[in-house]
Formats: C-alpha cells, sequence, structure tokens
C-alpha cells in the first residue's frame, strides 16, 4: 500500500488516550510465596489501586489476590516501598501480610483458607496521610519485622522512623504498645531488615540528612538475641560519601551489599566482622541505583551460590554471576531493561522487564536450562505494532563537550509519511527525579505522539542515574543549570542536523521535570511551549513545604540554605515568571505532599497580568504521579491540543484546550 501523505501532527493514529491510560504503570515487588511468584501491578481503572497478583508454578493463569478497593501501597516517605510480604505454610497454604493505601495499617490474609475470610488488620487505626505507616515487610515467626514511620506533629518534617516488630495475632490493631520497636530513631531513614539464614543477624540501610541515599548510606549489622531483639547494632560498611543501595544474605550466610564505593554501584561480599569490602565483579557499570524506596532490589542470591544482578550502563540487564570467579552470564531474551525488584525460587529467578517492542513484564529465567519466558502481566498488543516508534540511543555533547545520554523516537506510523520537505516537530522529555533515568522502552504515552507525527526525545541529563557517580554529581549545586542546558543542548543538535523543525520544539516534565520544562521556558526562547506537570517551581518553597524525605534535597540540588535564597531569584521559574513568554500548560494534582498545589499556585499568580497563553489543569484525588484514567486522559489530552494550538496541527479528534491570557 502507497503512503499517504498528511503533514506531521496531523496523523491518524489508533493508539487514544484512553488506551494508552489503560495500559500505564507497570508489575512492582515481584516476590515469591512458595513455588508461585507474586507481584503488584497498577489498574488505572479501578481507580489506581495497586492489585496484588499471583501465579501458580508451572501452567495456570494469574490471579488477583484482592478485590477492589484493596489497594497493596505503602506511603513511606510518600513514594513508599515493598508493601507486602508471604510464606507459603505446611497447613492452610500462604500467609501474605501487606500495606492497605486507604488507611495504611499492616493487614494478614490466608488467601486459600476455608471459606476464606477478609484480611485482619494487624497495626492500629491512625490519621489518614498521617500516624502511622509500614513498608519492606520480612516474616519472622510470630511476627512481622518492618518500617514503621510515625508522625509526631504537624509538619511534613515532624517524623521519626524506627525498625518494628508487629505481632501477626493481631493484639496490635487496637493497641500501639503491642508493636516492638527493635530500633532507636537515631538515623532518620532507614530499609527493612535482611535476616540471616540462621536468624542470628539482621542488616539493614540508613541515612541522615541532609544526605540523600546515593549521597550516603550505612550498612548496619546486629546480632538478634534469643528474646527478638537486635544487640549491638554497629556500622559495617559505607558512610557519607559512600552509597550502599542494598544488602542481601545469601544462603550460605555471606553478607552481600552494592556499593558505588569505586564510583560505580558493584556488589561486594562483606565480612561482617571488620567490614572488609571484596568486589565481586568490579566493571564501569551500575549494580545499583537510587534507593529512593526500601525494598528495591538490583541482586538476589540463588541457593546454589550464583547470584543474579542487574547490571549495565543506562538501563539494566539481567545478569547471573559466579561470585568466585567473577564470571557474568547475561539472561537471553528480547528484554532492554529491568526494573529493579528481583525474586528467587530454587533455580528460577523472576523480574520485571521491557523492550522497545513490549511493555514490562514479569519474567522468569530458568538458571539451569538458561530459558526465559513472560510469566505475568503479558500485555496483548492493542494496535498493530507497527505503530510503535524505534528508539535510536544516541550521545550528543553538551557545553564543554560533555556528553549526554538521550533517546530519540522518530515520527513513525506504517502508513502515512509527511512531505519531503517538512521537518517534524519535537518535544524534549525530561525525566522526573532528578536522580533518576529513563531506558528506551515502549511507553504508550510516547506513542501517543509519535503515531500522530509529533517526535520524542528522552534526556538523561547530566545527574541521571545509570552512568556512574560522575555523571550523576554534574548537577551538584547545578540543578535549573545544567538539566536545563542538557535539554537545550539535545534539542539544538536534533534541529542543527534537519531531524527536528527548530520553531516547533516543546518540553515537558513532570516533578523534578516540571522543574527543568519551566527553567527551561525562564532560560531560553528555544521552545515554543512545553507541558509543566506536578513540577517544582519554587526552590525555597519546596524545602519548606515538600514531604521528610526530599526535605534536605535541595542542598545537593541547588545548594546549603544560606545561598538558597539568592539560587531561588536565579532559578526558580516563581522568580523569573517575567521571562516566560511561551505558552504552557500546567497539570496538578490536588493531594500532591511532594510538590503541594502550592508551588503551582504561586507559579500562577506570578504569571497573572502577563499576556502569556497557559491553561491550569487541576485533578482532585491525584497526588504525586497520575494514576487514574480519566486523569491520565484528561492530562494527555490537554498536552496534545497544546501541541496543535501552537505548532498550527489541524485535528479534530482531540478536545481543545482553553489557553487563558
Amino acid at each position: 500500500m502507497a503512503a499517504v501523505t498528511v503533514p506531521y501532527g496531523s496523523w491518524p493514529s489508533p493508539i487514544g488516550a484512553g488506551l494508552a491510560a489503560s495500559l500505564d504503570g507497570r508489575p512492582e515487588y515481584v516476590g515469591t510465596v512458595g513455588s508461585e511468584v507474586w507481584w503488584t501491578e497498577p489498574r488505572p481503572r479501578e481507580g489506581g489501586r495497586r492489585a496484588l497478583v499471583r501465579r501458580p508454578a508451572g501452567a495456570g493463569p494469574e490471579r488477583t489476590v484482592l478485590p477492589e478497593p484493596w489497594n497493596v501501597r505503602s506511603r513511606v516517605t510518600e513514594y513508599g516501598g515493598s508493601p507486602w510480604a508471604g510464606t507459603e505454610r505446611a497447613v492452610g497454604g500462604p500467609l501474605v501480610v501487606f500495606v492497605h493505601f486507604a488507611d495504611q495499617r499492616l493487614y494478614a490474609y490466608e488467601p486459600d483458607a476455608p471459606g476464606a475470610p477478609g484480611p485482619r488488620p494487624l497495626t492500629p487505626v491512625s490519621a489518614v496521610g498521617g500516624g502511622l505507616r509500614w513498608a519492606d515487610p520480612v516474616l519472622r515467626g510470630t511476627e512481622v519485622w518492618c518500617v514503621l514511620e510515625e508522625f509526631t506533629g504537624p509538619a511534613p518534617t515532624d517524623v521519626r522512623r524506627v525498625l518494628a516488630a508487629v505481632p501477626l495475632d493481631g493484639s496490635a490493631a487496637e493497641d500501639r504498645s503491642a508493636v516492638r520497636e527493635l530500633t532507636d530513631d537515631r538515623h532518620r531513614f532507614t530499609t527493612g531488615p535482611r535476616i540471616s539464614p540462621d536468624g542470628r543477624r539482621a542488616a539493614w540501610l540508613v541515612w541522615d540528612h541532609p544526605r540523600m541515599p546515593w549521597d550516603g548510606t550505612e550498612l548496619r549489622l546486629a546480632e538478634v538475641t534469643a528474646d527478638g531483639t537486635l544487640a549491638g547494632p554497629r556500622t559495617v560498611l559505607g558512610g557519607p560519601d559512600e552509597a550502599v543501595a542494598q544488602v542481601e544474605w545469601t544462603a550460605g550466610g555471606t553478607l552481600l551489599a552494592v556499593s558505588d564505593r569505586s564510583g560505580w554501584w558493584n556488589p561486594y561480599r562483606v565480612d561482617p566482622e571488620s567490614g572488609e569490602a571484596v568486589n565481586l565483579c568490579p566493571r564501569e557499570e551500575e549494580f545499583g541505583g537510587p534507593l529512593w524506596k526500601p525494598g528495591l532490589r538490583w541482586i538476589a542470591p540463588l541457593p546454589d551460590g550464583l547470584v543474579a544482578v542487574l547490571h549495565g550502563q543506562g538501563s539494566s540487564v539481567l545478569g547471573i554471576l559466579d561470585p568466585e570467579s567473577g564470571d557474568l552470564v547475561d539472561a537471553a531474551g528480547p528484554w532492554t531493561a529491568w526494573q529493579p525488584t528481583l525474586a528467587v525460587s530454587g533455580t528460577r529467578v523472576y523480574g520485571v522487564a521491557a523492550s522497545p517492542r513490549s511493555a514490562y513484564e514479569v519474567v522468569e529465567l530458568d538458571t539451569a536450562s538458561g530459558h526465559a519466558r513472560v510469566v505475568g502481566a503479558e500485555g496483548v498488543d492493542p494496535v498493530d505494532p507497527a505503530h510503535y516508534p524505534e528508539p535510536q540511543s544516541r550521545t550528543f555533547l553538551g557545553p564543554d563537550n560533555r556528553e549526554i545520554h538521550a533517546h530519540v523516537y522518530p515520527p513513525h506510523h506504517p502508513t502515512v509519511r509527511a512531505a519531503a520537505d517538512e521537518l517534524p516537530p519535537y518535544v524534549v522529555w525530561a525525566h522526573g527525579g532528578p536522580t533518576d533515568h529513563v531506558p528506551p522502552v515502549l511507553d504508550l504515552h510516547i506513542a501517543y505522539f509519535t503515531s500522530r507525527g509529533i517526535g520524542v526525545v528522552e534526556v538523561n541529563y547530566g545527574g541521571s542515574t545509570g552512568y556512574g557517580r560522575a555523571y550523576r554529581e554534574r548537577l551538584r549545586e547545578q540543578w535549573g543549570v545544567v538539566d536545563v542546558e542538557d535539554c537545550a543542548a539535545v534539542a539544538r543538535a536534533l534541529a542543527a542536523e534537519g531531524t527536528a523543525d527548530p520553531d516547533r520544539l516543546a518540553i515537558r516534565g513532570g516533578s523534578a521535570g516540571g522543574w527543568t520544562a519551566a527553567a527551561s521556558l525562564a532560560a531560553t526562547e528555544l521552545y515554543a511551549c512545553a507541558a509543566i506537570i506536578y513540577p517544582v517551581l519554587d526552590l525555597l518553597g519546596f524545602a519548606e513545604e515538600t514531604h521528610d524525605l526530599e526535605s534536605r534535597y535541595i542542598d545537593a540540588l541547588a545548594g546549603p540554605p544560606q545561598t538558597l535564597a539568592v539560587r531561588c531569584r536565579e532559578r526558580s521559574p516563581v522568580a523569573r515568571a517575567d521571562r516566560i513568554t511561551a505558552p504552557f500548560v500546567l497539570l496538578q494534582g490536588l493531594d500532591d505532599a511532594v510538590c503541594p498545589p502550592a508551588q503551582a499556585e504561586r507559579f500562577l499568580a506570578a504569571m497573572r497580568g502577563r499576556s502569556v497563553p497557559h491553561a491550569y489543569v487541576a485533578f482532585e484525588g491525584e497526588g504525586h504521579g497520575f494514576r487514574r484514567a480519566d486523569t491520565m486522559i484528561r492530562a494527555l489530552e490537554a498536552e496534545l491540543s497544546l501541541y496543535t494550538q501552537v505548532f498550527g496541527i489541524q485535528r479534530t479528534d482531540v478536545p481543545r484546550l482553553e489557553l487563558e491570557v
């Protein structure tokens, strides 16, 4: 069939906003219960809840463990953490404990018990959004050991965190005093405990303000006494300038850790007595990442002594490491990016992976045979994959000839093209974090635009993870400078080489990416418009209003408190609103505790009286990161409408976004 010629941006597409929204999100927190694999997965059409799912060993379909409205998701540090743990009992089938998002209580559930009684609470009722929260649980005898987060006052930073033991008999459901605290609250942040196979030792990670977990953490170790207390806790690895991202025990009782002491997160064997650490695979690759949430896993020991690892530069792949020889063999298969969640059962390793042609799915690797297959969350292509974009991973040069990593998604359609003399519009996507990165995988939110003839380029600007400590520290005290410059350098390069139309460039981002998008409008006239999504817009306000985890993040990103007022005037979009002339849409969740709506409101007040077309779309019931299908549909269509109006694109299939002056 001969291709039809249609202007860029006006192409017909089978990938609607509803389809993209319905398939948004990915499986998380993979674990094993006996021979079964379990995980949580998003349900945008069910109010954005996270469902707990199980799949029997061998053949058999996956099953949802809990019906609506059960929502298996923790709010510890607002971003959450591992919200469930389970075990296979000799009689009665599985026992699972989980956190329910609505009330943040810890529950126990026996899904295969006769009569299927419902979940029973293990912890007390507390104020929604405050009070008591739980994460990263592990079952130990008659108790659940986990992270306890307790709010002690009205401010977001009035909070303490400890390791705690919750009785499984439900005696703490009405009695807070029945919860045993295993550690004191000397350290501001903690992950859950990892208990040695013989039950005699526990290891966990801690860190304190003003450090973030990728700046410096400590590996703590303690003896577990006969009465279930932790004796003689001490630091055996880490410190202010060494970020330990994960700690695990092997089946033989060896202590493993992932540390960036070499400048790259590598796996180490750690002597529990001396703290001596031996690098098991010294490479300029990352075997770990930013510890945004407790319970992330980049390594998982196998019973035979081998270790499953995620590793690479930029994106991670799954490999099997022999810790004695250092040999590393990667799993076969099409998957090019793996998420930091791994689980092991016998010779089988489970994880969550995606590729440019497939969204995130649960994958099983049988290390005995080397065979890998999809076992859960497998998506059926809702449209002809010929409409999916083909990403190009490239390296660009920015100021001072520094390398910038990016993934370019050109406009793509199987039967439509544009005129030979027309250049396509492009949108620069700035990721959140900013200490994070984006891999080149199938994302229907990207395909929503590329299938219509609008190109996308995702930029892993300086400060991103995946490329070593030196690369991520480029952003130290340079937030609003390096990220803005790197995104602009990539956009200019695409325009200069004839890939993108220099007059139809846009920038978009959420959270920290929203900051970069808004700051870019104030710093340059390169972009014709911007989509700014649940953003940081005011450095001073952010430090005062955000949640505890990130309340001192600004110290590293922009500078210590004594210089913050100056940096705010120099970089904050709120303070530089008079420099913004390009149209924008601002999308905000009204329940956002990370980037509160007050940020958006101050920015809009600063824009008042200026002739800049813009729209503000706020969503009740949404927090940081949109989860409901109807919200995502409205957000995608609003963003597309902005581009059609600014770029002069003719479309009649998207509701018009009313831009105000």
